[in-house]
Order: C-alpha cells, then structure tokens, then sequence
C-alpha cells in the first residue's frame, strides 16, 4: 500500500464549512494603527488561526491546474464568469461566493473539453498511461489505471476506494454506452473535472479532542493551501508524496518542500497572480477608451500595458530580489512599441519586448506611473484624480474609501468651462462641499499629482490650455512632481504593513482575525528585517505554525456572534 493509500485507509479529516464573515477587519486595523509592533523578538507568536474556508478555483487556478496535470497545449474550451471580488481581493471572494447555473455550464463544457483532449488520438500515447486489450471492450484495470493517476493530483488528495470504484464505473457506464473504451475514460474524467471536490479547494482539519483548543489543517489541505500559495497550482506530486508520508507536519521536511517550490519555475507566475489580484488587474476585460480622444489605444496598448507592469514587479522582486518599495520610485522600463507611442519613448526593438530606464525628463517613477494604473483608473474619455487617489489609498495603503453619497452632482467635474479648465479647478467644488469634502481629501491631493498623465497615461503639462498644477500631500508629506508622490509612497509606513495585510489574506482566502494581531505584528517585523523582499516574506508566511492552524469551534462561534452584533449597530 502506498503512503497515500495508507493515509486514507487510517484517517478520517473532519470537513469543515464556509461561513459568512465580517467585512474590513484588517482594514480596519491598519486604519486604527492598532497592527504596531510589540517587543523586539521576532519569534512566531502561538498559533491561533482563523476559519477553514472553501474556496472555488480561480480562473487563473483552474488554467495553471489543468497545464500542471495534462500539459499547457491542453485547450480550456469555456468562458469563465467573473469573480467576486472581497476585501479587495478575488482570491478571498472565492470563499464567499456561490455558483451561477453559467459556471457551472461552462465547468461542465470545459471538463468534457479537456478529458476529449486528453483522450484524443496525437495525446493518447503521452496522457493515457496503459492500453485496453480491445477498444470496443471494457478494461477494468486499465480504467483503475486511468483514475490512480489522475484522480490523487484533480482532487488534491487520495481517492477513497468508494471514489475510485465510482468513476470506474462511469467509465464502463459510458463503454457500454458508446462502444468505446476511450470514450468511456472521458466521461470519468470529465466527471472528476466538474466534482466539488476538484473545483473547490475543501480545507479539512485534523480530529482534535479539545474543542478549545487551535486545529490544524490535515495533510492534504496544508499541501493544497501551501502550493496555491507559491505555485498558484495544484500539489504536484513529490508535494502529494510529501504529504502522505507526514513530512509536512514537521520544520524540516515543509521546510524542503517551500523551498523546493519558491526555486520552481511556477514561483514567479504565483508571484504575478498575486499582484495581478492585488492590483485589480482583472478590470481591463472592461477597459475602454474614446477613440477620438486616444486614437493610440487598443487591445494591444492594453494587454502590453498590464504586462509591463507584471514584468516591472517580477524583474524587481524576484530577478534582482528587491524591496518591494522600490516599486514606487523605479524607472525600469519593459516596453513595446505600442507602449513606446504612449510613453513617447523611442524603441528599437520591432516585435517584443525591450528592457530599459525611463530617462528622468520622461517624468516616469514607479507603477504609478505606468499606463496601466494611470489607464484603469481613469474614464474613457478624460483622466480621473478621485479615481487614481481611491486606488492608491485602497491598494497600496489598505485604506478604504467610501463610496460617494448618491445625490453628488458628476456633472461639474466633467464640464469644462473657462472658470474651470483644469481637473483641480473642478475638483474644488466637491472638496467645499460638506458632504464630499471628507472623502476627497483624502483622494485628491494624490490623484492631482498624476493630472500630468492624460485618461490614456500620456505625459501632458496643460488641460485645455491652463498649466496643470501636479503638487499634492500623502498624510503629512507634501510633494510637487509625480516622482515625489512615488517617494512619499515608497517612505509611507503603511506601504509594506498593506502587502503583509494583502498577500496574508490572499494566501488563507478570508481576512484577517483580530486574534491573529500579534502574527500580523510578527510578519511586519520578519518582512522589515528580510529588507521587505517579497519570496522572503512569502517563504515566513508558508513556514509559519498560523498559516496552518485553524480557530477552534467555540472561537468561530464568538466571531460569528460578534459580528451580528457589530451589523445590527451593538456596540456594547
């Protein structure tokens, strides 16, 4: 028997369910200040955890999960629906949102898909590990064959004997049926590919006998939650091996298996999943642009523009393993000649990409001030300062932005008169009015320093006409370029505290728990002491008891109560 086959002839995990959760806890944290520091020693606090979740694969999940077990020339014949979005993060909506009756359509046009692929004659030989005796009759042991590979690494976890006996049966369901061997091994496969236990990732928890005391995930969980994490993918199989053999469950054996997969070539494509999340990168599927205001735009411009960005990020923390807070102030620029035209930079290079610096009369410092943020978060047809301030405020800071009351006047910031032709000009009537002046203080004084880029991201010094005005502030520090809004970011404290919030809650799929303060303490203090780099923050976070440890039942029962209380106004 093999160690997984023992594991799951020994052990029984218990299943635990989603729940509905509060709203904007570590926000509100970070916003309180109440996440400082506390004691010099960077030893990882006792484990306390939060809830198990289940989470619905991501599109970029499912993609890197299918390439992973049947080879990326594998085609994924479906449109998938766009995700909920919580906490500012897709990956945490996963865990919160359900199934429409078109995804689970498109879950079950894409299974049929790709198990046709994989059975199709030019794949047989490489994905179809053993041969029937005759294709118009049943192989029983070549089916079991077919479902012992692919059934550990779609689930995550051994198949019990009751599965795999099941989707055997399918297989012979579907020869009888059709008269071929083949086709029978589709149908078994497409059953395990629309199976909740492949599209939802199911976090189960070691039996406890104290129900007071922290759980801690079961082996197939901690190596499902770990390889999402680092690979944005599903365990391989050395991990699966890993995890069946127990060697999870102690330092040094997870200690071979995260570094093992920060070495990977998967590492850097979870890194860019990540930041692809964080930045709201999913929104150019909508972005449009007026024509005749920026003929330069199009798909292309669009696609080049969100790679650009992901390339900057990968090239800064993983290639050259920097701070992450250099991301603010870098010119390092990947470009293409669709970008060049927007940028008005020259490149050589025909076809691809060309690595180079903005020069410093290009006015270009950080991502900020690449198009794709300055394009995103714009309309179509004109630049936005609130837009750009909300973003920065909300994705880089942690700090939420309330949505607008609904009876403001737009109308004023998007008429241009000869009183007012300048976006601070207009932007002046909303901050004088008592009911918008809260939020657009905020706002504004960021956004108004990136005015010098056009709704497209091009460099500009007027607005019809009038010299546009680039000074701002961010909390305190007052700055007259655009490269000094990328320094003020850079210096901010709450900068690198926001990724430690963001990239913890994207790696458990919930926020964070006001019990898990003095974790959150200890990541901020591990990610200043490894010089903010981003792998070793990531690595910290994947070696840590917390990552794995889960709130016990009667922890879980308090939150939910207390959180009914804080929705229905009880403060006491």
């Amino acid at each position: 028997m093999s160690p997984i086959d023992a594991r799951i002839a020994g052990h029984a995990p218990s299943l635990v369910l989603p729940r509905k959760r509060g709203r904007g806890t570590g926000a509100l944290l970070l916003a309180l200040g109440l996440l400082s520091g506390c004691g010099d020693s960077l030893r990882e606090p006792d484990a306390v955890g939060g809830p198990a979740v289940m989470r619905r694969l991501t599109e970029a999940e499912y993609r890197t999960t299918i390439a992973a077990i049947f080879g990326p020339d594998i085609t994924i014949p479906a449109r998938f629906e766009r995700g909920l979005r919580a906490e500012g993060l897709v990956a945490v909506g996963t865990s919160e949102a359900g199934m429409s009756p078109f995804s689970v359509e498109q879950y079950d046009a894409a299974a049929l898909g790709i198990a046709a692929a994989v059975i199709d004659e030019k794949n047989r030989d490489r994905l179809v590990p053993c041969r029937p005796a005759a294709n118009a009759a049943f192989d029983a042991a070549c089916a079991r064959r077919v479902v012992d590979e692919y059934g550990p690494l779609l689930f995550r976890r051994p198949l019990t004997e009751e599965e795999s006996a099941g989707f055997v049966k399918r297989a012979q369901s579907g020869q009888e049926r059709l008269g071929d061997f083949y086709a029978g091994v589709e149908l078994a496969l497409a059953g395990m590919m629309v199976s909740p236990e492949f599209l939802l990732r199911i976090e189960r928890t070691k039996p406890v006998t104290d129900a007071d005391e922290p759980r801690e995930l079961d082996a197939w969980s901690k190596a499902t939650r770990l390889s999402y994490f680092l690979t944005n993918s599903a365990p391989d199989r050395e991990l699966l091996r890993a995890a069946g053999a127990d060697e999870l469950d102690t330092k040094k054996g997870l200690q071979r298996q995260v570094d093992r997969l920060i070495a990977s070539p998967l590492f850097e494509p979870a890194v860019r999943a990540f930041f692809d999340d964080m930045l709201q990168f999913d929104k150019f599927g909508d972005l449009a642009k007026d024509s005749v205001v920026y003929p330069a735009f199009n798909s292309t411009v669009a696609a080049d523009a969100k790679e650009q960005t992901l390339r900057t990020i990968t090239d800064l923390l993983i290639e050259q393993e920097g701070d992450y807070r250099d991301l603010f102030t870098t010119r390092a620029a990947h470009l293409t000649r669709a970008l060049g035209i927007v940028y008005r930079v020259p490149v050589p290079t025909r076809n691809g990409w060309e690595k180079s610096v903005f020069p410093e009369s290009s006015h270009r410092a950080g991502i900020q001030s690449h198009v794709a943020f300055l394009a995103l978060y714009s309309h179509p047809g004109q630049s936005s300062p609130t837009l750009r301030g909300k973003a920065m405020r909300e994705l880089f800071l942690c700090q939420e932005v309330p949505d607008p009351p609904p009876n403001v006047n737009f109308s004023v910031i998007q008429e241009v008169n000869a009183g007012m032709p300048t976006a601070r000009d207009r932007l002046e009537v909303h901050r004088t009015n008592p009911s918008c002046a809260g939020c657009h203080k905020i706002m504004d004084p960021l956004g108004l320093t990136l005015e010098n880029y056009d709704g497209l991201g091009t460099y500009r010094t007027t607005e019809n006409e009038a010299r546009i005005d680039p000074s701002g502030s961010l909390d305190g520090i007052d700055f007259t370029t655009p490269e000094g809004l990328g320094q003020a970011l850079h210096d901010h404290p709450e900068t690198p505290r926001c990724l430690v919030e963001k990239i913890y809650r994207y790696a458990v799929g919930r926020d964070t728990e006001m019990e898990e303060r003095p974790y959150m303490d200890y990541l901020n203090k591990a990610f200043a002491t490894h010089d903010f780099r981003v792998p070793d923050l990531m690595r910290t976070i994947a070696l840590s008891e917390n990552f794995f440890a889960i709130s016990p039942p009667a922890a879980e029962a308090r939150h939910e109560l207390a959180q009914v209380a804080l929705q229905s106004g009880d403060r006491s």
